[in-house]
């Protein structure tokens, strides 16, 4: 059931890779009813296929609210979505994302540009979705406006550098991603236990690991969750969580190191995402010395909410 359902003010969409988040949202960007399923854009081609996703998972509310504003954030406005959105460049307020939203093909639907931060130095880097969520951040943590860091965990994570309001720059790390690839396609996987229980002593010996002995390289340490099992040092159960206390160590190392070269060393820093995973970045942290990260859940409703706002979408 749909609480408050005549007082929906916008569909909004978090359309990822492999997933597709739908939220009713009514005044002040409340939640009134969520779903989500595993029709990512990644998943389908063509305007009939993307057409058939949102009646999916949001045809009853559409029907409901005939002119029921909707938008869109994330994969869905990439080259391989629904329709190629430019990226907005850095640094960018939600009034500049707002300005750069497209319509997808034959449907009345608003989607988000993605990022690109280029200095023209070092190589692009580019983000979709994410800047949705910074967006929403700014608006549940007013603290975070003025000068943050805003790291969201996940297959690619990004380290934010929040200033006035703006998304100045970001970096993207593939820990998330790294992690799976090695577990499942490289020869570190095969001593691997099938444990669903966290071994958080595991993962805090390979933060430990990566902070103190990084120097060595990623690359010869990550060999070391194959090693610990062979000899073993350490038990299949713990390997999993070792490799991937490694890798988010050596994502901390950078970040941080990162972040302090902002200036941004005593502002604050949040962590956006899962709660899973955040925990276990906060854990990371502590292990780095690094001030008790503020702990946000997903911020995307939120964010869409605010530049559905910014883009005059919205009549509350």
């Amino acid at each position: 059931m749909v609480s408050n359902a005549n007082t929906a003010s916008l569909l909004a969409l978090d359309w990822g890779s492999t997933s597709l988040r739908a939220f009713l949202l009514g005044p002040g960007g409340k939640v009134l009813a969520e779903r989500s399923n595993g029709k990512g854009a990644s998943t389908l081609s063509g305007a009939t296929a993307f057409t058939a996703a949102l009646d999916g998972i949001a045809g009853d509310w559409l029907a409901a609210h005939r002119r029921l504003p909707v938008l869109a954030c994330g994969m869905i406005g990439s080259q391989h979505g629904w329709r190629d959105v430019p990226y907005a460049a850095c640094p960018a307020n939600a009034s500049a994302l707002a300005a750069g939203m497209l319509a997808s093909p034959g449907a009345e639907i608003s989607i988000v540009p993605g990022m690109l931060y280029d200095d023209g130095a070092l190589p692009p880097d580019v983000m979709r979705g994410e800047e949705t969520q910074v967006v929403g951040a700014l608006q549940l943590q007013p603290a975070l406006r003025d000068s943050s860091c805003i790291v969201m965990p996940g297959t690619h994570s990004k380290w934010a550098q929040v200033n006035d309001g703006r998304l100045m720059r970001f970096a993207t790390h593939m820990t998330g991603e790294l992690f799976a690839v090695l577990r499942t396609h490289s020869v570190l996987g095969r001593l691997m236990g099938n444990s669903e229980t966290f071994a958080e002593h595991a993962f805090v010996a390979g933060v430990e690991a990566a902070r103190d002995y990084g120097h060595l390289g990623m690359s010869h340490q990550i060999f070391a969750a194959r090693t610990l099992g062979v000899t073993g040092r350490a038990p299949a159960s713990d390997l999993a969580d070792y490799l991937s206390g490694l890798l988010v160590g050596h994502e901390l190392r950078a970040g941080l190191a990162w972040r302090d070269a902002a200036g941004l060393a005593s502002a604050p820093l949040a962590l956006v995402g899962s709660q899973v995973l955040c925990r276990r970045y906060a854990l990371a942290l502590q292990c780095f010395h690094a001030a008790a990260p503020l702990l946000l859940d997903n911020t995307a409703p939120a964010g869409l909410y605010h530049l559905a706002r910014a883009a005059g979408m919205l009549k509350d």
